[in-house]
């Protein structure tokens, strides 16, 4: 299936029902009364993030969405059936803007979370409701209010715990071919990776974590240079990025450190906070040069760079090093989420102390 990350669609709620205009009419009961019903409410639009949906693709084919209407009041005080609400299930970490002043609406980032972008409208008074001491035959009644209407742009962040960043041909696709069942294409040209491509990296019994391999960025990509800033929002909820280096370029002119330098600034323009998340550097590509060579590069580009976190020399195509990478990753992914709970417990605690 192509993958889609970006979508826009018309949502319709459904419109109030009329409200009836009927007078009681019994045998032996002369000036029985109005006894016309209200009108049903028009359903609304919810969006649900459901799991087993990839991509946004289907809202390329059916971009107009509409909830049931009210049905109108009858007589005998009998209320219009109401319109179905339409759930319209879209992936996990889908956020949505109202298309016209873009605002953000919410972001779906659990199974589950859902979002009203658009109310029915409530269904018209009958006129029962209407009469009084002065007008004890009215004929009027609500024609019941239309539902709201609103243009949605649908964006589709992936939900990964690690982002691999790096130029094109930087080895990003051989490395998560070689620590997952992920299959991205790779070849000896760049751009090869076009969208985004998940994997599940399992690291020992009931220890594993999503990785995404993004498509390569280049200088000026903020300002649309090759794929252009299209594909760096699906780093934002990643909590770690692997940059990954070649080390061994086929160019003899290509500098890797000022090819870092170029991303990381790109990586500014778009977001100081995507910017300000943890960047472990991943010097790939060592099978391709002799030990004593490899290591006394990958040692040059850490000083050049002046890179204080962790870094390790690595080799998709053969597989060095990808194991204590993995174990490295999944060791700080387990650290985070510990001291999230600790800190969610804390807060709770806090709540629950007896004020002075």
């Amino acid at each position: 299936m192509k993958f889609v990350d970006e979508a826009r669609i018309r949502v319709q709620a459904g419109n109030g029902g009329r409200g009836s205009t009927s007078f009681r009419r019994e045998k032996f009961i002369p000036f029985g009364g109005p006894d016309g019903g209200d009108g049903g409410r028009g359903g609304s639009v919810f969006l649900r993030a459901a799991a087993g949906i990839n991509t946004l693709v289907d809202f390329r084919i059916e971009r107009i969405w509409r909830a049931e209407h009210g049905q109108p009041g009858s007589s005998n005080d009998c209320t219009g059936r109401g319109g179905a609400d339409l759930y319209i299930a879209v992936p996990i970490g889908t956020a949505i803007r109202d298309a016209e002043t873009g605002e953000l609406l919410g972001d779906l980032a659990h199974e589950g979370d859902e979002l009203l972008v658009a109310r029915g409208g409530k269904g018209g008074w009958g006129n029962q409701r209407f009469k009084s001491s002065t007008n004890r035959a009215p004929r009027q009644y609500g024609p019941g209010l239309p539902g709201e209407k609103r243009a949605l742009e649908l964006e589709l962040k992936v939900i990964a715990d690690v982002g691999l960043l790096g130029q094109p041909n930087a080895g990003k696709s051989t490395l998560i071919r070689a620590v997952s069942a992920a299959r991205p294409k790779v070849a000896d040209y760049p751009f090869t990776t076009l969208h985004p491509h998940l994997g599940v990296v399992a690291v020992g019994e009931h220890r594993s974590f999503v990785m995404a391999d993004i498509p390569g960025l280049i200088e000026g990509a903020a300002e649309g240079a090759g794929l252009g800033i299209r594909f760096l929002k699906h780093l934002q909820r990643t909590r770690v990025l692997l940059h990954v280096l070649d080390i061994a370029p086929l160019d003899p002119e290509a500098d890797p450190v000022l090819e870092a330098r170029a991303i990381i600034a790109e990586l500014k323009k778009f977001s100081p906070e995507l910017a300000a998340k943890p960047r472990w550097l991943v010097l790939n590509k060592c099978d391709l040069l002799p030990e004593d060579e490899g290591e006394r590069r990958a040692r040059e580009i850490i000083r050049r760079l002046r890179h204080r976190g962790p870094r390790f020399l690595i080799s998709g195509a053969t597989g060095r090093g990808t194991r204590e990478l993995c174990e490295a990753v999944m060791r700080f992914l387990e650290e985070q989420a510990a001291a999230e709970r600790a800190a969610v417990s804390a807060q709770a605690d806090s709540d629950a102390a007896p004020q002075a």
